[in-house]
Parts: C-alpha cells; structure tokens; sequence
C-alpha cells in the first residue's frame, strides 16, 4: 500500500492539468469540507468547487481560503440545503444545474449523530435515513444530467459517498425506511447497505460512470460535538480524546478519499478508509433488493 505522502503526491499529479467541477454535499465541515480543500490545493485554484450544506457562515468562510486561479473566471460558491428534506434537495439541484450543465465530481458526506429513535420530517422520512441515504440518491438523480454530459464529453465523472461501506448488514424489503421497526442500530446498519446497492443500480444504468461509497474510519470531525442529542454532545470532548491515537485528521482522510476516486472507473465500487478496494467483504444485498429499494426510493423522494 502507498504511504500518505506517495498519495497526496499521486493525488496532486492526477489534478495538475484538469480543470474540473466538484459538488460537495455536506462540505461545509468534516470529510467534506477536507476533500473539498483537497481539491482546491490539487487543482491550484483551476477547478470550481460547489458546497452545499445548511450554514453559510461556515461555506463562506472556507470559500474565501480556497485558492482560485486569477485565469479562472468561475468563482466557487456555495448552495444553501437543509438535506433532511427531499424538496430542499430538488431545488438545490436545479439551482446547481442552472448554472452548471456539467459536473465531474459528486461528493456526499453530510451526516450526523444521534440517540433519539425515529425522527420523521414531514416528508415521512426518518432524518439520519434521510441524509445517510435518501437525499444522496436524490442529488444523484437529479445531477445525472450533468455528470452524465461529463462523461460524454470524454471528462472524469465520479459520484462519491461517504458512509459506511463494509459496515451494514441485512435488510428487510418489507420494511424498506424502518417505519415499522425503527432503532438506531437498524437505521445506522440499514443505511450503509442502502448506499451499496444505490450506487450499484446507478451503475447499471450508467455504466460510463464512477460509482464509490467509502468507508473513511475513525475521523477527526465535529460530528458529536454537533449531534442534537446532550449526552453525545456533552461527552464530546473527552470521547475525542480517547480515540485521538485511533483516528485520522480530517485532512488526510480526504487523501485517502480521493486516492480511491482517482483510482477506479466505470463501476460500482467499495473502499474502505485509506482507499481499498473492499470489494464484496462484509457485503449484503440481492438483486431483488436493489430492485425494491429503487423503486421504493423513487416513491420516497418524489416529493
């Protein structure tokens, strides 16, 4: 396996002379806000970076150290979604599209942690299912235009999402979204085989496309310090502080990252957190349960 800096110089050369688009969904903190920086570093400010999450303030504030090349006349900018909510992504998505008929990178990292049970929104859809699963495959589909006129045009087009590869476990198609048997453990095991078998259907109707759900590890992020529930968020810190030695910095994951986009085409593939090929360890899903999941999802998000 190569070494973190054999990566990031890998990393750096496969970007020197492109000039891409990048969308990070959940870029505004964590993973997302790191690869999204990756990228900035690696393309020296040629390729235009699209952050969409809930705060502003955040999505401003990492914008404006983002390098951008004075040759470069498209400015990086961000597209407020609060991704708990399918139309919220649906009107993102067109706003994204509006400006951008082409896009070569989809990044979906948006996630957070919580004890509560179900949470449904008014949509019906349980909240942690609705940013671990639904809403990627709602940016996805109504991106594809985009990505897809990448390809066509001979470029990179890659869709990227950060879960849980390797981490689920067996699913019960008639209960697709947990409305009768919710827990935490289930949504948190459920979600990670729904992104396998998301970006394996996606796959097959695309197949000139790059599909990858990553497993990242144990990273550096905020996510409990921010989590909705008192007792995570209280237990933060000292929780940081134990798993410090066992974690990675938010930084270097994102090499990983994309040392593993960089690396595979034209599939569905699984990575695990420094960018391996999981292939079908710790894998769950049937055919039929890709078909059922897929048109459930389409219900679920056609709001």
């Amino acid at each position: 396996m190569l070494t973190l800096s054999a990566i990031r110089a890998a990393n750096a050369a496969a970007f020197s002379s492109h000039s891409p688009i990048a969308v990070f969904v959940g870029g505004t903190s964590g993973i997302g806000q790191s690869m999204a920086e990756a990228f900035g570093r690696h393309t020296k400010g040629n390729g235009q970076i699209i952050i969409v999450g809930r705060n502003r303030t955040a999505a401003d504030s990492i914008i404006a150290k983002l390098p951008q090349s004075s040759s470069h006349t498209r400015p990086h900018k961000f597209v407020q979604c609060d991704a708990t909510l399918m139309r919220n992504v649906h009107a993102a998505s067109s706003e994204i599209l509006a400006d951008h008929p082409k896009i070569n990178f989809l990044v979906m990292s948006p996630g957070f942690m919580t004890t509560k049970g179900r949470d449904e929104t008014e949509e019906g859809i349980d909240r942690k299912l609705a940013v671990h699963y639904y809403a990627r495959w709602a940016f996805i589909n109504d991106l594809m235009p985009a990505l897809q006129k990448a390809s066509e045009d001979g470029e990179e087009a890659k869709i990227f999402s950060v879960l849980g590869a390797g981490k689920g476990a067996e699913i019960g198609v008639e209960d697709l979204g947990l409305k009768k048997s919710y827990s935490g453990r289930k949504a948190g095991l459920a979600a990670p085989t729904y992104n396998d078998l998301m970006i394996e259907a996606f796959a097959e109707r695309h197949p000139d496309l790059t599909f990858i759900h990553a497993f990242p590890g144990m990273v550096r992020t905020n996510i409990l310090a921010a989590s909705s529930t008192p007792l995570l968020k209280a237990s933060s810190g000292i929780l940081s502080l134990l798993t410090y030695p066992l974690s990675t910095a938010p930084e270097d994951c994102a090499e990983y990252m994309w040392h593993a986009s960089l690396n595979h085409s034209k599939d569905a593939f699984r990575t695990g957190s420094k960018g391996e090929n999981l292939k079908t360890k710790n894998y769950f899903g049937t055919e039929e349960q890709r078909r059922k999941l897929w048109d459930h999802t389409i219900e679920a998000t056609s709001t």
